[in-house]
Protein backbone atom coordinates (compact mmCIF):
# COMPACT_ATOMS: atom_id res chain seq x y z
CA UNK A 1 0.00 0.00 0.00
CA UNK A 2 2.65 2.57 0.97
CA UNK A 3 4.63 1.39 -2.47
CA UNK A 4 1.05 2.50 -4.00
CA UNK A 5 0.77 5.58 -2.61
CA UNK A 6 4.66 6.25 -3.28
CA UNK A 7 4.05 5.96 -6.95
CA UNK A 8 0.88 7.64 -7.03
CA UNK A 9 2.34 10.98 -5.40
CA UNK A 10 5.29 10.26 -7.88
CA UNK A 11 2.98 10.90 -10.69
CA UNK A 12 1.01 14.04 -9.46
CA UNK A 13 3.90 15.74 -8.58
CA UNK A 14 5.28 14.91 -12.13
CA UNK A 15 2.18 15.81 -13.74
CA UNK A 16 1.92 19.25 -11.63
CA UNK A 17 5.64 20.36 -12.60
CA UNK A 18 4.99 19.39 -15.92
CA UNK A 19 1.93 21.80 -16.30
CA UNK A 20 4.50 24.65 -13.89
CA UNK A 21 7.01 24.56 -16.83
CA UNK A 22 5.82 24.24 -20.22
CA UNK A 23 4.51 27.50 -21.61
CA UNK A 24 0.70 27.95 -21.91
CA UNK A 25 0.38 27.44 -25.57
CA UNK A 26 1.53 23.79 -24.93
CA UNK A 27 -1.30 22.65 -22.97
CA UNK A 28 -4.53 21.69 -23.61
CA UNK A 29 -7.57 21.24 -21.70
CA UNK A 30 -10.17 19.25 -22.23
CA UNK A 31 -13.81 18.46 -21.03
CA UNK A 32 -17.33 17.28 -22.00
CA UNK A 33 -19.44 14.56 -21.62
CA UNK A 34 -21.31 11.44 -23.42
CA UNK A 35 -25.10 10.60 -22.58
CA UNK A 36 -24.71 6.74 -23.79
CA UNK A 37 -27.95 4.81 -24.17
CA UNK A 38 -26.03 1.86 -22.24
CA UNK A 39 -22.72 1.77 -20.80
CA UNK A 40 -20.80 -1.13 -22.43
CA UNK A 41 -17.22 -2.27 -21.87
CA UNK A 42 -15.16 -4.62 -23.57
CA UNK A 43 -18.33 -6.42 -24.89
CA UNK A 44 -20.09 -6.28 -20.88
CA UNK A 45 -22.51 -4.17 -20.37
CA UNK A 46 -22.32 -2.07 -16.75
CA UNK A 47 -25.48 -1.49 -15.23
CA UNK A 48 -28.10 -2.16 -18.04
CA UNK A 49 -29.08 1.76 -17.77
CA UNK A 50 -28.33 4.60 -19.69
CA UNK A 51 -25.38 6.90 -18.19
CA UNK A 52 -23.83 9.72 -18.09
CA UNK A 53 -19.91 9.92 -18.69
CA UNK A 54 -17.68 13.20 -18.10
CA UNK A 55 -14.43 13.50 -18.77
CA UNK A 56 -11.80 16.09 -18.09
CA UNK A 57 -8.15 15.78 -18.81
CA UNK A 58 -4.74 18.16 -19.17
CA UNK A 59 -2.15 17.95 -21.83
CA UNK A 60 1.19 18.71 -21.80
CA UNK A 61 4.23 18.47 -24.29
CA UNK A 62 2.74 14.48 -24.74
CA UNK A 63 1.85 14.08 -21.36
CA UNK A 64 -1.65 13.63 -20.07
CA UNK A 65 -3.59 13.64 -16.84
CA UNK A 66 -7.28 12.78 -16.81
CA UNK A 67 -10.66 11.76 -15.24
CA UNK A 68 -13.15 9.59 -16.50
CA UNK A 69 -16.82 8.61 -15.17
CA UNK A 70 -20.11 6.58 -15.70
CA UNK A 71 -22.72 7.31 -13.52
CA UNK A 72 -25.54 5.30 -14.09
CA UNK A 73 -29.28 6.90 -14.62
CA UNK A 74 -31.17 4.07 -12.84
CA UNK A 75 -30.48 4.45 -8.82
CA UNK A 76 -30.65 0.18 -8.97
CA UNK A 77 -27.41 0.13 -11.04
CA UNK A 78 -25.43 3.08 -9.11
CA UNK A 79 -23.68 0.07 -7.48
CA UNK A 80 -21.73 -0.23 -10.82
CA UNK A 81 -20.91 3.96 -11.17
CA UNK A 82 -17.27 3.97 -12.40
CA UNK A 83 -14.54 6.69 -11.80
CA UNK A 84 -11.24 6.40 -13.21
CA UNK A 85 -7.78 8.14 -13.08
CA UNK A 86 -5.20 7.89 -15.69
CA UNK A 87 -1.40 9.09 -16.16
CA UNK A 88 0.18 8.70 -19.79
CA UNK A 89 2.00 9.97 -22.30
CA UNK A 90 2.11 9.94 -26.10
CA UNK A 91 5.00 10.20 -28.56
CA UNK A 92 4.14 10.17 -32.15
CA UNK A 93 1.63 7.41 -32.36
CA UNK A 94 2.20 5.50 -29.39
CA UNK A 95 1.04 5.99 -25.86
CA UNK A 96 1.96 4.34 -22.86
CA UNK A 97 -0.18 4.60 -19.21
CA UNK A 98 -1.80 3.81 -16.16
CA UNK A 99 -5.19 3.46 -15.85
CA UNK A 100 -6.75 3.48 -11.94
CA UNK A 101 -10.42 1.92 -11.89
CA UNK A 102 -12.31 2.65 -9.24
CA UNK A 103 -16.35 1.88 -8.33
CA UNK A 104 -17.80 3.97 -5.83
CA UNK A 105 -20.64 1.63 -4.93
CA UNK A 106 -22.67 2.68 -1.65
CA UNK A 107 -21.46 1.05 0.65
CA UNK A 108 -18.40 -0.22 -0.93
CA UNK A 109 -14.82 0.37 -0.83
CA UNK A 110 -13.74 3.46 0.41
CA UNK A 111 -11.42 5.30 -1.85
CA UNK A 112 -8.38 5.51 0.31
CA UNK A 113 -8.50 1.68 0.64
CA UNK A 114 -5.85 0.18 -1.67
CA UNK A 115 -5.45 -3.23 -0.70
CA UNK A 116 -4.53 -5.56 -3.30
CA UNK A 117 -7.62 -7.89 -3.46
CA UNK A 118 -10.43 -6.36 -2.20
CA UNK A 119 -9.41 -2.64 -2.06
CA UNK A 120 -11.10 -0.04 -4.29
CA UNK A 121 -8.80 0.45 -7.06
CA UNK A 122 -7.91 -1.16 -10.03
CA UNK A 123 -4.38 -0.80 -11.53
CA UNK A 124 -4.12 -1.67 -15.73
CA UNK A 125 -0.51 -0.51 -17.21
CA UNK A 126 -1.45 -0.38 -21.31
CA UNK A 127 0.44 0.75 -24.25
CA UNK A 128 -0.99 2.05 -27.73
CA UNK A 129 -0.45 2.83 -31.20
CA UNK A 130 -2.52 4.76 -32.92
CA UNK A 131 -2.02 4.11 -36.20
CA UNK A 132 -0.42 6.02 -38.94
CA UNK A 133 -1.55 7.07 -42.96
CA UNK A 134 0.37 3.60 -44.33
CA UNK A 135 -0.93 1.43 -41.54
CA UNK A 136 -4.18 2.74 -40.21
CA UNK A 137 -4.70 0.14 -37.84
CA UNK A 138 -4.99 1.24 -34.04
CA UNK A 139 -3.80 -1.48 -31.50
CA UNK A 140 -4.26 -1.56 -27.67
CA UNK A 141 -3.07 -3.71 -24.99
CA UNK A 142 -3.97 -3.30 -21.36
CA UNK A 143 -2.87 -5.67 -18.09
CA UNK A 144 -4.68 -5.70 -15.01
CA UNK A 145 -1.57 -5.21 -12.73
CA UNK A 146 -3.22 -4.77 -9.50
CA UNK A 147 -6.24 -5.98 -7.18
CA UNK A 148 -6.79 -8.79 -10.22
CA UNK A 149 -6.43 -12.13 -9.45
CA UNK A 150 -5.85 -13.37 -12.80
CA UNK A 151 -4.21 -10.13 -14.09
CA UNK A 152 -6.04 -9.94 -17.24
CA UNK A 153 -4.75 -8.77 -20.68
CA UNK A 154 -7.13 -7.23 -22.97
CA UNK A 155 -6.00 -6.91 -26.91
CA UNK A 156 -7.87 -4.65 -29.61
CA UNK A 157 -7.43 -4.26 -32.90
CA UNK A 158 -9.44 -1.33 -34.85
CA UNK A 159 -9.84 0.10 -38.47
CA UNK A 160 -10.91 3.25 -39.54
CA UNK A 161 -12.99 4.05 -42.40
CA UNK A 162 -15.52 6.18 -43.97
CA UNK A 163 -19.09 6.00 -45.90
CA UNK A 164 -21.14 8.21 -47.55
CA UNK A 165 -20.42 11.01 -44.99
CA UNK A 166 -19.80 9.13 -41.88
CA UNK A 167 -16.81 8.31 -40.07
CA UNK A 168 -16.94 4.63 -38.95
CA UNK A 169 -14.48 2.46 -37.26
CA UNK A 170 -14.61 -1.39 -36.82
CA UNK A 171 -12.59 -3.64 -33.68
CA UNK A 172 -11.72 -6.64 -32.60
CA UNK A 173 -11.17 -7.52 -28.95
CA UNK A 174 -9.62 -10.00 -26.92
CA UNK A 175 -9.36 -11.38 -23.53
CA UNK A 176 -5.62 -13.42 -23.82
CA UNK A 177 -6.10 -15.83 -20.76
CA UNK A 178 -8.44 -17.09 -17.70
CA UNK A 179 -10.38 -14.04 -16.04
CA UNK A 180 -12.70 -13.40 -13.99
CA UNK A 181 -13.22 -9.84 -15.24
CA UNK A 182 -13.99 -10.93 -18.55
CA UNK A 183 -16.13 -14.02 -17.82
CA UNK A 184 -13.74 -16.00 -19.83
CA UNK A 185 -11.99 -19.49 -19.22
CA UNK A 186 -8.77 -18.82 -21.82
CA UNK A 187 -8.32 -16.87 -24.83
CA UNK A 188 -11.97 -15.90 -26.61
CA UNK A 189 -13.00 -12.71 -28.16
CA UNK A 190 -14.95 -10.65 -25.96
CA UNK A 191 -16.17 -7.84 -28.84
CA UNK A 192 -16.42 -7.35 -31.58
CA UNK A 193 -17.58 -3.38 -32.43
CA UNK A 194 -18.70 -1.50 -35.49
CA UNK A 195 -18.98 1.95 -34.63
CA UNK A 196 -20.81 5.23 -36.80
CA UNK A 197 -20.37 8.69 -36.20
CA UNK A 198 -21.33 12.16 -37.50
CA UNK A 199 -22.08 15.73 -36.36
CA UNK A 200 -25.85 16.62 -36.94
CA UNK A 201 -26.23 20.33 -37.44
CA UNK A 202 -28.69 21.89 -34.73
CA UNK A 203 -28.08 25.89 -35.74
CA UNK A 204 -25.10 27.64 -38.40
CA UNK A 205 -23.00 27.17 -35.53
CA UNK A 206 -23.46 24.78 -33.53
CA UNK A 207 -23.36 21.12 -34.60
CA UNK A 208 -23.93 17.42 -32.08
CA UNK A 209 -22.11 14.79 -32.57
CA UNK A 210 -23.66 11.82 -32.16
CA UNK A 211 -22.66 7.93 -32.86
CA UNK A 212 -23.85 4.24 -32.36
CA UNK A 213 -21.85 1.40 -31.82
CA UNK A 214 -23.41 -2.37 -32.21
CA UNK A 215 -21.01 -4.87 -30.02
CA UNK A 216 -20.93 -8.40 -30.17
CA UNK A 217 -19.30 -10.54 -27.53
CA UNK A 218 -19.23 -13.80 -28.91
CA UNK A 219 -18.29 -15.63 -25.98
CA UNK A 220 -21.18 -14.25 -23.68
CA UNK A 221 -23.48 -14.71 -27.04
CA UNK A 222 -24.70 -11.23 -26.47
CA UNK A 223 -25.07 -8.19 -28.66
CA UNK A 224 -25.62 -4.70 -27.54
CA UNK A 225 -26.73 -1.73 -29.99
CA UNK A 226 -25.58 1.82 -28.14
CA UNK A 227 -26.35 5.15 -28.68
CA UNK A 228 -24.21 8.51 -27.62
CA UNK A 229 -24.68 11.51 -27.60
CA UNK A 230 -21.32 14.05 -26.98
CA UNK A 231 -21.40 17.24 -25.33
Amino acid sequence: MKKLLTIGTLLITVAIMTGVSTPVAAQDVSLGADVVSRYVWRGTDFGESASIQPSLSFNSGGFEVGTWASYAVSPVSAGLNEHDIWVGYTAGPVSVGVTDYYFPAPGGSGFFDFDNGEGAHTLEPYVAFGGTETFPVSLFAGYLAYNDPDNSLYLNASVPFAVSGVDMSFGVGASAGESGWYGTDGFAIIDVALTGSKSIPITDSFELPVFVQYVLNPDAERTFLVFGVSL
